[in-house]
C-alpha cells in the first residue's frame, strides 16, 4: 500500500481550516501532519486553540486534537514536516501571497483556499471537474519560482462553484450572456448564525468584492494554458450580484443564461445528467458521483436538504424553464465550505496527486 502524503494547514484554527481538518481525519491518500495558524495560537494544543470556536458539527477529529499548532510564518519549520499544505489564513492579500510563494518556494506544494494568487497568470485555479488540464501551468510557474516540487495551485470563489459547473456542461451550446444573483450561507463569511445576530430576520444585499469575482474569474476557468500561462475567455458577458442570507451553509444561485444554438430543455437535461470530469473517471477518494444532480420537484434543490449531496462535493440543480428574456434560467446548490471551500481543494489535491504534481519529498 502506497504510503499517505503528509499535509499541513495553514490557518488551521479558521473555519475553513477547520473544514479542512475535518474532511482530513479519514482521508485515504493525506495524513494530517501539521496544523499552524497565527503566533497567538502557535504553541497550544490544536484542541485547545479552537476551544469555543469549534464551528463545526461533531467534536474536533482525535488526529488533530493533540497537534501542537505551530506559527504558519515559520516556512522553514512548517515544511520539513509536509510533503505539501493546504491554505486558509486569514492575513492580508499581499501577506497571503508571499507566505505561499515562501512554502513554494520551501519545494512545499500549496493548495490554496485564499484569493491572492487567483490572477497570477502561472497559478492554475481549478474546479477539477471543468478545467483540470489547467494542471499543465504549473511547469512553467516551477520554472519562473526555480523550483523542482513547490508551486501553488488555488481553488475559485465559493460564489461561482454552483452555476459555472452547471453552465460548463452546455458550452457546446455557445453561452453568450449570464446574469446570475448568488443567495450565500453566513458561513462563508467564517461566521455562524449564533455568532451573527444581525442576520436574524434579515437579508444584506452586498458582499464586498463578491460580484466582481463572480464575473471575472469563469473567464480564467474557461480560459486557455497559452505559452506558460493561463489566457482567460472572452466570454460570456456574465453580470453578477451576491446577496447573504440568513442559512448556516450552502450557496444558491439564480442563473439566467442566453445561448448562440438555443438548446431544448432535453438537450440541457441530457448534458447535466451525462457530465462527468476527471475527478469522476479517475475515481478520485473526494469525487461525488454524480457530480451534477437535477431535481424535478419544484421546491429544490434546498440548502437545508441538498447542500450535503455526494458529501458536500456534489452540485444541486432545479428549476430549469424558458425565460422571456433570456433563452433559459434555472437555480443551483452547493456547499459553499465544502465544495466551495476545504473541499473543492481537498479534490484538487487528489487530482494533482493521480496526475504527479504532488509526492513524497
Amino acid at each position: 500500500m502506497t504510503s499517505k502524503l503528509k499535509v499541513g494547514v495553514l490557518g488551521a484554527t479558521g473555519m475553513v481550516g477547520q473544514r479542512f481538518v475535518q474532511l482530513l481525519a479519514q482521508h485515504p491518500w493525506f495524513e494530517l501532519a501539521a496544523v499552524a495558524a497565527s503566533p497567538a495560537s502557535a504553541g497550544k494544543a490544536y484542541a485547545q486553540a479552537v476551544e469555543g470556536r469549534w464551528a463545526l458539527a461533531g467534536a474536533v477529529p482525535s488526529q488533530a486534537a493533540g497537534l501542537t499548532v505551530r506559527d504558519a510564518s515559520d516556512v522553514e519549520a512548517v515544511a520539513q514536516t509536509v510533503d505539501f499544505v493546504f491554505c486558509a489564513v486569514d492575513m492580508p492579500k499581499d501577506a497571503t501571497a508571499k507566505l505561499e510563494e515562501d512554502y513554494a518556494r520551501a519545494e512545499t506544494p500549496v493548495v490554496s483556499n485564499n484569493s491572492a494568487h487567483r490572477w497570477t497568470a502561472d497559478v492554475p485555479m481549478m474546479i477539477p471537474e471543468v478545467n483540470a488540464e489547467h494542471a499543465s501551468v504549473i511547469d512553467a510557474q516551477r520554472r519562473r519560482l526555480g523550483t523542482t516540487r513547490g508551486f501553488i495551485s488555488v481553488k475559485p470563489n465559493c460564489s461561482i462553484q454552483s452555476y459555472v459547473p452547471a453552465l460548463h456542461p452546455l458550452k457546446a451550446f455557445g453561452p453568450t450572456r449570464v446574469a446570475v444573483c448568488t443567495y450565500q450561507a453566513v458561513s462563508g463569511a467564517g461566521k455562524t448564525l449564533a455568532g451573527w445576530p444581525e442576520m436574524a430576520d434579515n437579508v444584506i444585499p452586498f458582499i464586498k468584492g463578491e460580484e466582481e469575482k463572480s464575473e471575472q474569474e469563469p473567464l480564467k476557468i474557461w480560459g486557455q494554458v497559452v505559452d506558460g500561462r493561463v489566457v482567460s475567455a472572452a466570454g460570456p458577458a456574465i453580470t453578477a450580484q451576491c446577496v447573504r442570507v440568513p442559512v448556516s451553509d450552502g450557496h444558491l444561485a439564480a442563473v439566467f443564461v442566453a445561448f448562440e444554438k438555443k438548446p431544448s430543455k432535453e438537450d440541457i437535461l441530457t448534458a447535466w445528467r451525462g457530465y462527468q470530469g476527471p475527478p469522476q473517471a479517475l475515481e478520485l477518494p473526494s469525487a461525488p458521483r454524480p457530480f451534477l444532480t437535477y431535481f424535478e420537484e419544484e421546491g429544490r434543490p434546498q440548502p437545508k436538504l441538498d447542500r450535503d449531496l455526494g458529501q458536500g462535493q456534489a452540485v444541486s440543480i432545479g428549476r430549469l424553464r424558458a425565460d422571456a428574456v433570456f433563452d433559459w434560467r434555472f437555480v443551483a446548490l452547493s456547499h459553499n465550505t465544502v465544495r466551495g471551500a476545504a473541499g473543492g481543494a481537498v479534490l484538487t489535491a487528489e487530482l494533482l496527486k493521480a496526475r504527479g504534481y504532488l509526492a513524497a519529498k
